[in-house]
């Protein structure tokens, strides 16, 4: 039996370098920096000062005000994202069946802010004063429930999370539902609000965070000799998958089809990657396996591209073990270095600059890529973007655990 092919028709996008996929996009190509002095705390006792935070964002805008309160602002990212996608989609939910539909959506640590909230108010108050909302504001399958619950869609309803893999492998199992007819239509992505007082300290703590204060803009720098750690992001990415039958018969637009998945396990540490990043060698490969595709015909790669000294190092290394001399002649660029990490988010936010960079034939840049690492040799798209055609790009997100996750995405052809 074929497998069904299955496309991208709809996408939603909350970035700290723009509210919607439009500004995201301008901003990517602006090479702009989502960086700014936190201001979701007060952090001027933390290591980091620092953070890439969405700004000015109105949840009424999708929620109802009421509904608001009873959220975590990581839910109401996902929702806001989620109903960009349905929108851009042009989905209509009253001619296709909802059993048909469903949602695999993660968060790497979901409600932190709200257990970070409810935690003081039981400290300076008892038991009694803790929210009865508390649980279902807090726990990392809520967006996923929520966004079915707001559309009704009744197929294949759960959450990812593994660390920055989370909503790759979200998407990764939205793809593999679809293609094997569990579902026509799939919501998928992920969400992360993480600039709290306690994810910064923890981080802060693990060393993991970037602590140029004084130069915060320029902070996050992929494969850069002076890289010293992440910048933290937030935000929200949605994908409407769709079987390609559904999606043409109902005359949807179409930005792109996924047609390969690479879903590994590193088994060695909790945070570092292996030597040579061996786990990222067989993500990379299972998923040019799974599209049927040699690894020349690969013409991007969204990399995971952390600003960390192990990742980007790793990373480099495994892209020259898959594509051989190939590596030197593909597009590899960091969307990081402009929008930092977002956890549990990166992957799908990722994911969406890929597809739209396949739709409109632009390298996104890595920005504040101003001396290479001379072990950091490839070609990471400095400064501006490229026009380039780009028939398959391919997307990493690593995770702490060992965690592996590469999709792979095709220009569409009818």
């Amino acid at each position: 039996m074929s497998k069904r092919r299955v496309v991208v028709t709809g996408i939603g996008a909350l970035t700290p370098i723009g509210n919607n996929v439009q500004e995201f996009w301008d901003g990517m190509m602006e090479g702009r920096s989502g960086a700014n002095p936190i201001t979701k705390f007060d952090a001027s006792n933390f290591t980091t000062k620092f953070a890439c935070e969405v700004k000015n964002f109105d949840p009424l805008i999708y929620i109802d005000k009421k509904e608001v309160k009873r959220m975590d602002p990581y839910t109401q990212y996902a929702l806001a994202t989620s109903a960009m996608a349905l929108e851009d989609s042009q989905l209509d939910f009253s001619k296709i069946n909802r059993e048909m539909c469903g949602v695999v959506f993660g968060s790497g640590i979901g409600g932190i802010s709200t257990f970070e909230e409810q935690h003081t108010a039981y400290m300076n108050g008892g038991a009694k004063r803790v929210s009865p909302f508390f649980v279902p504001m807090m726990i990392s399958d809520i967006a996923a429930g929520q966004i079915s619950i707001k559309y009704g869609l009744k197929g294949p309803n759960y959450a990812t999370t593994s660390a920055c893999a989370t909503s790759s492998h979200a998407i990764a199992d939205a793809f593999i539902l679809v293609q094997r007819g569990s579902a026509d239509v799939m919501f998928s992505g992920g969400s992360e609000f993480p600039i709290t007082p306690m994810a910064v300290a923890g981080f802060n703590s693990a060393r993991a965070l970037s602590t140029w204060n004084d130069k915060y803009a320029v902070a996050s720098r992929p494969f850069d000799k002076d890289r010293n750690g992440f910048v933290m992001g937030e935000g929200s990415g949605t994908i409407v998958l769709e079987e390609l039958e559904h999606a043409l018969k109902r005359g949807a637009k179409i930005y792109g089809e996924i047609v390969g998945v690479g879903l590994t396990g590193d088994a060695f540490h909790i945070t570092a990657p292996p030597p040579g990043g061996e786990g990222a060698v067989r993500s990379m490969r299972e998923a040019l396996r799974d599209a049927g595709i040699k690894p020349e015909e690969v013409d991007y790669i969204n990399a995971h591209g952390t600003s960390t000294e192990l990742n980007d190092l790793n990373e480099t290394q495994a892209i020259k073990k898959v594509f051989g001399d190939h590596a030197y002649k593909l597009a590899v660029s960091s969307t990081k270095s402009m929008t930092g990490h977002l956890l549990g988010a990166a992957g799908a936010v990722e994911a969406i600059a890929s597809i739209l960079a396949i739709k409109n034939s632009t390298i996104p840049p890595t920005i504040n890529l101003d001396t290479p690492d001379p072990e950091c040799d490839l070609n990471y798209t400095p400064k501006v973007p490229v026009k380039k055609e780009i028939n398959y790009a391919l997307s990493n997100t690593f995770g702490f655990g060992g965690h592996n996750a590469s999709l792979l995405f095709k220009k569409f052809v009818g």
